[in-house]
Protein backbone atom coordinates (compact mmCIF):
# COMPACT_ATOMS: atom_id res chain seq x y z
CA UNK A 1 0.00 0.00 0.00
CA UNK A 2 1.42 3.15 -0.97
CA UNK A 3 1.80 6.46 1.71
CA UNK A 4 -0.72 8.86 0.45
CA UNK A 5 -0.18 12.47 1.88
CA UNK A 6 -3.91 15.12 2.23
CA UNK A 7 -2.32 18.68 1.67
CA UNK A 8 -4.64 21.22 3.10
CA UNK A 9 -5.24 24.40 2.15
CA UNK A 10 -5.54 26.71 5.03
CA UNK A 11 -3.77 30.01 4.02
CA UNK A 12 -6.83 31.94 2.35
CA UNK A 13 -7.89 35.10 3.88
CA UNK A 14 -12.10 34.59 3.90
CA UNK A 15 -12.90 37.96 2.10
CA UNK A 16 -16.52 37.11 1.33
CA UNK A 17 -16.98 35.37 4.86
CA UNK A 18 -15.30 38.08 7.24
CA UNK A 19 -12.39 36.25 8.97
CA UNK A 20 -10.14 33.27 8.90
CA UNK A 21 -13.38 30.43 8.28
CA UNK A 22 -10.62 27.89 8.02
CA UNK A 23 -10.91 27.64 11.99
CA UNK A 24 -14.26 28.39 12.81
CA UNK A 25 -16.15 26.49 15.07
CA UNK A 26 -18.78 24.49 12.81
CA UNK A 27 -19.39 20.76 14.65
CA UNK A 28 -21.16 20.09 17.83
CA UNK A 29 -18.18 20.06 19.97
CA UNK A 30 -16.12 23.14 17.89
CA UNK A 31 -14.73 21.08 15.22
CA UNK A 32 -13.62 22.95 11.82
CA UNK A 33 -14.81 21.83 8.87
CA UNK A 34 -11.20 20.64 8.21
CA UNK A 35 -11.58 18.08 11.03
CA UNK A 36 -14.01 16.00 9.48
CA UNK A 37 -12.16 15.85 6.50
CA UNK A 38 -8.90 14.77 7.99
CA UNK A 39 -11.79 12.17 9.80
CA UNK A 40 -12.98 11.28 6.10
CA UNK A 41 -9.31 11.08 5.02
CA UNK A 42 -7.85 8.87 7.26
CA UNK A 43 -10.33 6.12 7.49
CA UNK A 44 -9.72 5.99 3.28
CA UNK A 45 -6.40 5.62 4.36
CA UNK A 46 -4.45 8.79 4.33
CA UNK A 47 -1.66 8.72 6.92
CA UNK A 48 0.10 11.89 6.66
CA UNK A 49 -1.59 15.66 6.70
CA UNK A 50 0.55 18.64 5.63
CA UNK A 51 -1.57 21.88 6.45
CA UNK A 52 -0.48 25.27 4.24
CA UNK A 53 -0.57 27.89 6.93
CA UNK A 54 0.82 31.82 7.15
CA UNK A 55 2.94 32.01 9.43
CA UNK A 56 0.91 34.62 11.07
CA UNK A 57 -1.64 32.05 12.24
CA UNK A 58 0.31 29.23 13.11
CA UNK A 59 -0.18 29.48 16.72
CA UNK A 60 -3.95 29.98 17.03
CA UNK A 61 -4.28 27.12 13.89
CA UNK A 62 -2.08 24.65 16.16
CA UNK A 63 -4.36 25.52 19.69
CA UNK A 64 -8.06 25.45 17.85
CA UNK A 65 -7.25 22.90 14.85
CA UNK A 66 -3.90 21.40 14.43
CA UNK A 67 -2.78 19.69 17.52
CA UNK A 68 -6.22 17.78 17.99
CA UNK A 69 -5.61 16.27 14.96
CA UNK A 70 -1.96 16.13 15.68
CA UNK A 71 -3.22 12.97 17.84
CA UNK A 72 -4.72 11.07 15.42
CA UNK A 73 -2.17 11.54 12.33
CA UNK A 74 0.66 12.29 11.48
CA UNK A 75 0.98 16.38 10.49
CA UNK A 76 3.28 18.54 9.23
CA UNK A 77 3.21 22.40 8.48
CA UNK A 78 4.07 24.45 5.34
CA UNK A 79 3.61 28.20 5.05
CA UNK A 80 2.40 29.86 2.16
CA UNK A 81 4.98 33.06 1.87
CA UNK A 82 4.06 36.39 0.61
CA UNK A 83 7.56 37.81 -0.22
CA UNK A 84 6.96 38.36 -3.52
CA UNK A 85 3.48 40.21 -3.28
CA UNK A 86 3.57 43.96 -5.19
CA UNK A 87 2.91 46.59 -2.59
CA UNK A 88 -0.78 46.90 -2.37
CA UNK A 89 -1.79 43.15 -2.24
CA UNK A 90 -1.80 41.17 1.18
CA UNK A 91 -4.04 38.12 -0.56
CA UNK A 92 -1.88 35.34 -1.29
CA UNK A 93 -0.87 34.06 -4.73
CA UNK A 94 -3.79 31.58 -4.82
CA UNK A 95 -4.06 27.30 -4.87
CA UNK A 96 -1.49 26.40 -7.38
CA UNK A 97 1.23 28.55 -5.24
CA UNK A 98 0.32 27.01 -1.76
CA UNK A 99 0.86 23.87 -3.71
CA UNK A 100 4.23 24.80 -5.09
CA UNK A 101 4.76 25.50 -1.39
CA UNK A 102 4.61 21.98 -0.21
CA UNK A 103 7.66 21.08 -3.14
CA UNK A 104 10.08 20.18 -0.56
CA UNK A 105 7.80 18.23 1.76
CA UNK A 106 5.39 15.42 0.09
CA UNK A 107 7.06 12.78 -1.60
CA UNK A 108 4.49 10.68 -2.76
CA UNK A 109 0.89 10.80 -4.31
CA UNK A 110 -0.87 13.23 -2.68
CA UNK A 111 -4.58 14.83 -2.66
CA UNK A 112 -5.25 18.91 -2.09
CA UNK A 113 -8.49 20.04 -0.50
CA UNK A 114 -9.58 23.67 0.73
CA UNK A 115 -10.09 23.99 4.35
CA UNK A 116 -13.25 25.10 4.43
CA UNK A 117 -15.23 22.87 2.49
CA UNK A 118 -16.91 19.44 3.47
CA UNK A 119 -16.19 17.04 0.56
CA UNK A 120 -18.13 13.59 2.42
CA UNK A 121 -16.55 10.46 2.85
CA UNK A 122 -17.14 8.91 -0.43
CA UNK A 123 -14.82 11.41 -1.80
CA UNK A 124 -11.66 10.56 0.14
CA UNK A 125 -12.98 6.30 -0.70
CA UNK A 126 -12.60 7.21 -4.05
CA UNK A 127 -9.76 9.14 -4.37
CA UNK A 128 -7.53 6.83 -2.43
CA UNK A 129 -8.17 3.97 -4.29
CA UNK A 130 -6.94 6.02 -7.11
CA UNK A 131 -4.05 7.05 -6.11
CA UNK A 132 -3.14 3.58 -5.16
CA UNK A 133 -1.99 3.10 -8.52
CA UNK A 134 -1.70 6.60 -9.99
CA UNK A 135 1.76 7.69 -11.49
CA UNK A 136 3.64 10.01 -13.13
CA UNK A 137 1.28 12.63 -14.83
CA UNK A 138 -1.75 10.30 -14.10
CA UNK A 139 -4.21 12.76 -12.00
CA UNK A 140 -8.04 12.76 -10.54
CA UNK A 141 -10.30 15.15 -9.18
CA UNK A 142 -13.85 14.60 -7.60
CA UNK A 143 -16.70 16.54 -9.46
CA UNK A 144 -20.07 17.53 -8.13
CA UNK A 145 -23.07 18.59 -9.26
CA UNK A 146 -23.11 22.14 -9.07
CA UNK A 147 -27.01 22.05 -7.56
CA UNK A 148 -25.50 20.51 -4.79
CA UNK A 149 -22.51 23.51 -3.91
CA UNK A 150 -24.50 26.94 -4.29
CA UNK A 151 -25.33 29.10 -1.83
CA UNK A 152 -28.78 30.49 -0.77
CA UNK A 153 -27.11 33.70 0.33
CA UNK A 154 -25.03 35.07 -1.96
CA UNK A 155 -22.69 34.14 -5.50
CA UNK A 156 -20.00 31.21 -5.80
CA UNK A 157 -17.33 30.83 -7.92
CA UNK A 158 -16.73 27.15 -10.01
CA UNK A 159 -14.59 25.04 -11.96
CA UNK A 160 -16.96 24.32 -14.57
CA UNK A 161 -15.94 21.04 -15.98
CA UNK A 162 -16.04 19.25 -19.78
CA UNK A 163 -15.82 15.97 -19.25
CA UNK A 164 -15.93 13.04 -21.93
CA UNK A 165 -15.35 8.93 -20.99
CA UNK A 166 -14.63 9.71 -17.72
CA UNK A 167 -11.96 12.04 -17.98
CA UNK A 168 -12.05 15.98 -17.71
CA UNK A 169 -11.30 17.64 -20.91
CA UNK A 170 -11.14 21.35 -19.80
CA UNK A 171 -12.25 23.34 -16.79
CA UNK A 172 -14.15 27.01 -17.09
CA UNK A 173 -13.50 29.02 -13.97
CA UNK A 174 -17.20 30.93 -13.81
CA UNK A 175 -17.46 33.49 -11.29
CA UNK A 176 -20.66 35.11 -9.53
CA UNK A 177 -23.02 32.03 -9.98
CA UNK A 178 -26.29 32.21 -8.87
CA UNK A 179 -29.95 30.62 -9.60
CA UNK A 180 -27.45 28.46 -12.23
CA UNK A 181 -26.54 31.78 -13.95
CA UNK A 182 -23.56 33.42 -14.42
CA UNK A 183 -21.67 36.09 -16.45
CA UNK A 184 -20.20 35.16 -20.25
CA UNK A 185 -16.65 35.81 -21.02
CA UNK A 186 -18.22 38.81 -23.50
CA UNK A 187 -20.81 39.55 -21.03
CA UNK A 188 -23.72 37.66 -21.55
CA UNK A 189 -25.92 35.91 -19.41
CA UNK A 190 -25.10 31.73 -19.12
CA UNK A 191 -27.63 29.51 -17.78
CA UNK A 192 -26.14 26.37 -16.29
CA UNK A 193 -27.26 22.89 -16.39
CA UNK A 194 -27.99 21.73 -12.37
CA UNK A 195 -26.18 18.68 -12.75
CA UNK A 196 -23.12 20.47 -14.61
CA UNK A 197 -20.22 18.69 -13.05
CA UNK A 198 -18.05 21.30 -11.14
CA UNK A 199 -14.40 20.85 -9.44
CA UNK A 200 -14.20 22.04 -5.32
CA UNK A 201 -10.50 21.47 -5.45
CA UNK A 202 -10.23 18.08 -4.12
CA UNK A 203 -7.77 16.76 -6.60
CA UNK A 204 -5.37 13.40 -6.29
CA UNK A 205 -2.15 14.19 -7.76
CA UNK A 206 1.63 13.34 -7.95
CA UNK A 207 5.02 14.95 -7.38
CA UNK A 208 5.30 15.39 -10.81
CA UNK A 209 3.19 18.24 -10.63
CA UNK A 210 5.91 20.47 -8.51
CA UNK A 211 8.58 21.14 -11.38
CA UNK A 212 5.58 22.19 -13.97
CA UNK A 213 4.13 24.41 -11.14
CA UNK A 214 7.55 26.08 -10.65
CA UNK A 215 7.98 26.55 -14.35
CA UNK A 216 4.35 28.02 -14.57
CA UNK A 217 4.81 29.77 -11.23
CA UNK A 218 7.78 31.63 -13.10
CA UNK A 219 5.59 32.97 -15.94
CA UNK A 220 2.76 34.13 -14.41
CA UNK A 221 5.26 36.53 -11.87
CA UNK A 222 5.73 37.77 -15.36
CA UNK A 223 2.37 38.87 -16.34
CA UNK A 224 -0.17 41.86 -15.84
CA UNK A 225 -2.36 42.76 -12.53
CA UNK A 226 -0.92 41.29 -10.41
CA UNK A 227 -2.30 43.26 -8.23
CA UNK A 228 -5.45 41.20 -8.82
CA UNK A 229 -4.35 38.04 -10.75
CA UNK A 230 -4.19 34.51 -8.70
CA UNK A 231 -2.09 31.61 -9.61
CA UNK A 232 -4.85 28.42 -9.79
CA UNK A 233 -4.18 24.99 -9.72
CA UNK A 234 -7.72 24.40 -12.20
CA UNK A 235 -5.69 26.77 -14.79
CA UNK A 236 -2.57 24.72 -14.44
CA UNK A 237 -4.42 21.29 -14.71
CA UNK A 238 -6.56 22.39 -17.38
CA UNK A 239 -3.49 23.79 -20.08
CA UNK A 240 -1.59 20.32 -19.11
CA UNK A 241 -5.07 18.48 -20.08
CA UNK A 242 -4.88 20.41 -23.10
CA UNK A 243 -1.48 19.84 -24.55
CA UNK A 244 -2.00 16.17 -23.76
CA UNK A 245 1.24 15.88 -21.16
CA UNK A 246 -1.42 14.98 -18.66
CA UNK A 247 -4.59 13.10 -17.71
CA UNK A 248 -7.13 13.81 -15.21
CA UNK A 249 -9.69 10.95 -13.75
CA UNK A 250 -13.46 12.32 -13.25
CA UNK A 251 -14.45 10.72 -9.73
CA UNK A 252 -18.76 12.40 -9.98
CA UNK A 253 -20.08 12.34 -6.52
CA UNK A 254 -23.75 12.86 -5.96
CA UNK A 255 -23.06 13.71 -2.25
CA UNK A 256 -23.69 17.38 -1.04
CA UNK A 257 -21.14 19.55 -1.10
CA UNK A 258 -20.99 22.17 2.22
CA UNK A 259 -19.29 25.18 2.80
CA UNK A 260 -18.88 28.41 4.36
CA UNK A 261 -18.46 31.29 1.85
CA UNK A 262 -20.58 33.61 3.34
CA UNK A 263 -21.46 34.22 7.80
CA UNK A 264 -25.40 33.47 6.68
CA UNK A 265 -23.99 29.47 5.25
CA UNK A 266 -22.87 29.00 8.73
CA UNK A 267 -26.12 27.86 10.58
CA UNK A 268 -26.96 25.38 7.88
CA UNK A 269 -23.53 24.11 7.94
CA UNK A 270 -23.71 23.36 11.37
CA UNK A 271 -26.93 21.58 11.23
CA UNK A 272 -25.74 19.56 8.73
CA UNK A 273 -22.27 18.47 10.53
CA UNK A 274 -24.52 18.21 13.86
CA UNK A 275 -26.91 15.20 11.96
CA UNK A 276 -23.81 13.28 10.93
CA UNK A 277 -22.24 13.41 14.26
CA UNK A 278 -25.45 11.99 15.77
CA UNK A 279 -26.03 9.39 13.15
CA UNK A 280 -22.75 8.01 13.86
CA UNK A 281 -20.49 8.99 11.06
CA UNK A 282 -17.65 10.44 12.90
CA UNK A 283 -17.61 8.80 16.57
CA UNK A 284 -14.62 10.22 18.12
CA UNK A 285 -13.80 13.01 15.93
Amino acid sequence: MKDLTLVVMAAGMGSRFGGLKQMEPIGPNGEALLNFSVYDAKKAGFNKVVFIIKESIEKDFKEMVGNKIAQTIDVEYVFQTTDNLPEGRVKPWGTAHAVLCCKDTVKGNFAILNADDYYGSNAFDELARFMQTSKDMEFAMVCYDLKNTLSDNGTVARGVCVIEDGYMKDIDERTDIADFKCTGDNGEQITLPEDAKVSMNLWALTPEIFPILEAEYEEFLKGDNLLKAEFLIPRVIGKLVKSGKATVKAIPNKDRWYGITYKEDKEAVQAAMKKFVEDGLYDGI
